[in-house]
């Protein structure tokens, strides 16, 4: 969920122990209560009531009988576990519970997916973006007409730009301009009746990687794509802030850039080294050219200096980032991880650039995108899990009203 090492005061308590069992389950699959409260760090009492609660409102589903040797993974024993075996349980993978939207520049890919999903992502339908709200709003009740809305909690939906998430509104989309003048959640309103959460794509993916490492490090998540973007994850929890606007790197001016960029200014990171710059530069001189050749050549001649180029003024961008944060961990996601030796070049500038490289460890390294992970994780804890003193199943039948 939105992490296990923040401290927490005893209103949210019981919230922070919620998403640890679920992060938990997410990584582990099946677990006893007993291997739980050990794992998170709680007392069994403490997990029983929790997974019971968890239990009756459909996120946790017993899975037969914990087997009498140990589970080297979770408690490290080597002998036989003593009296009455326990209770696997997992997270509910039989009932639909969310549809999850990635609503991208060029596509769309939805699916409807259980609590229980997976860390790599899995889309069940894909259709182009259309240039206008009345043509995506067909689109979308196209696939919705093959689901089975009967049991689901909510409708998610990552989305780039600049977005106000807590209003529900995209304030500001470079690469999709008409998003900005659409009351998006009502709009997908006309399809389910049903909660709709917006989630700015970056913050997906980061969540979802949050989801997958759930007591690991501070992070900065960087990706790149139709465009990039940056999201950062400080004390196990993902960052936020009342002014809806944060980790936007790929909007940094870079010396020397004399591109236009769709947020109306010039000189972007993004124009470099998102997909379009990239096979922009690529293509200089010479004729279109499609990102599996881009690829290719790169396998063939390894980085060329126009590439080598942009990858610096990429690092400097965000080793800036981590002097600010003083954060010492770069995640990279997206398109430029799939050009060999790209990642590896920007970790060596990174490592070079950022201060925290005269005295300790810059780590950068790739991951996949588990933006479906992210939105499940924000579903279940910005809609089903409760708020201050209301419990959890007062909170999700006032979602089924």
């Amino acid at each position: 969920m939105l992490g296990v090492k923040t401290a927490a005061l005893p209103a949210s308590l019981r919230r922070t122990n919620q998403r640890t069992v679920i992060s938990l389950l997410l990584r582990l699959g099946s677990a006893s209560r007993a291997d739980l409260a050990k794992a998170a760090g709680i007392s069994q009492p403490t997990a029983g009531k929790i997974t019971t609660e968890l239990l009756e409102l459909g996120i946790l589903r017993e899975a037969g009988t914990a087997p009498s040797e140990p589970r080297g993974s979770l408690n490290g024993r080597n002998s036989p576990r003593l009296g009455r075996p326990g209770q696997l349980l997992r997270l509910d993978n039989r009932r639909v519970r969310f549809v999850v939207i990635e609503f991208g520049v060029t596509q769309t890919r939805v699916s409807a997916l259980p609590v229980a999903v997976k860390l790599k992502d899995d889309w069940a339908f894909t259709f182009r973006t259309p240039a206008s709200s009345e043509a995506w709003l067909k689109e979308l009740r196209r696939v919705a007409a093959e689901i089975n809305g009967q049991q689901l909690w909510g409708v998610l939906i990552s989305v780039p730009g600049i977005v106000d998430e807590t209003a529900g509104k995209v304030l500001f989309s470079p690469n999709l301009h008409w998003l900005e003048t659409m009351n998006l959640p009502k709009l997908v309103g006309q399809v389910w009746d049903l909660p709709v959460l917006l989630v700015q794509e970056i913050r997906a993916l980061a969540l979802g990687h949050l989801a997958a490492e759930p007591g690991g490090e501070d992070f900065l998540l960087v990706d790149f794509g139709q465009g990039v973007g940056g999201a950062i994850v400080l004390d196990g929890k993902l960052f936020s802030h009342p002014m809806p606007l944060s980790g936007e790197v790929g909007h940094t001016p870079v010396p020397g850039n004399d591109r236009c960029c769709g947020c109306g200014a010039v000189g972007c990171l993004e124009t470099l080294v998102s997909e379009r710059g990239l096979l922009e530069s690529f293509t200089a001189g010479r004729r279109s050219a499609s990102w599996k050749m881009l690829v290719q050549s790169v396998k063939q001649r390894g980085l060329e200096p126009w590439l080598d180029k942009s990858l610096n003024a990429t690092a400097k961008v965000i080793a800036g980032a981590l002097n600010v944060l003083g954060v010492h961990r770069v995640i990279v996601t997206g398109l430029l991880t799939e050009l060999p030796g790209a990642v590896e070049r920007l970790a060596r500038e990174l490592k070079a650039g950022a201060m925290w490289g005269r005295f300790g460890e810059v780590i950068c390294h790739q991951a996949q995108r588990r933006r479906t992970a992210g939105l499940v994780a924000a579903g279940l804890d910005r809609l089903i899990l409760p708020t201050g003193e209301q419990t959890a199943k007062s909170h999700l039948n006032a979602i089924k009203q």
